[in-house]
């Protein structure tokens, strides 16, 4: 099972530089106790194959989660429990949406796509630190890319193969 919110120190946003290089977030930073719309731009297939399906882990503190259908391509989630109950809109929830799946699509590797979700941030998630996201790209033929490396605490972004996309929790407004 992905770990889906690390330690203090453990992550970095996604830089500039490396946003056509992987699976990446369009807006990298969001308050807690928000809403946020989460876009994942995928930018290419695997070594050179069309993408099949795209499946994101969501993690421990967000919740409320609403995928965009997107046509052509079907959309599952799969639910399950909380580590812990959160207050949503006055009520104690303690499952929700813990995976969205889009399969059966066709995205050739000379294009590029993004893949929609809305989301709660809880007040809970820490802020100043950095949510991951992990994503498993599927590809015809069988090729995968598992976008769910973690940077060490201190170590660039950089310096790992397929980083999860990352969301910096800023202060609440």
């Amino acid at each position: 099972m992905f770990r889906t919110i690390m330690i203090a120190g453990l992550f970095m946003g996604v830089g500039a530089g490396t946003a056509f290089a992987h699976v990446s977030l369009e807006s990298q930073e969001a308050p807690v106790d928000s809403t946020y719309k989460a876009v994942f731009r995928v930018p290419h297939g695997c070594d050179g194959k069309a993408t099949t399906a795209v499946r994101i882990k969501i993690p421990e503190g967000v919740i409320d989660v609403k995928p965009m259908p997107k046509a052509g391509w079907k959309l599952e989630t799969v639910k399950g429990k909380y580590a812990k109950a959160y207050s949503l809109w006055g009520e104690t929830i303690s499952e929700g949406v813990t995976e969205v799946n889009w399969n059966g699509g066709n995205l050739p590797d000379e294009f590029y796509d993004e893949f929609v979700l809305r989301a709660r941030l809880t007040g809970d998630l820490p802020a100043g630190e950095t949510l991951r996201f992990p994503v498993v790209q599927e590809c015809e033929g069988g090729g995968t890319a598992r976008w769910i490396e973690i940077p060490a605490a201190g170590q660039d972004e950089d310096a790992v193969e397929h980083p999860a996309p990352g969301l910096k929790l800023l202060p609440k407004k």
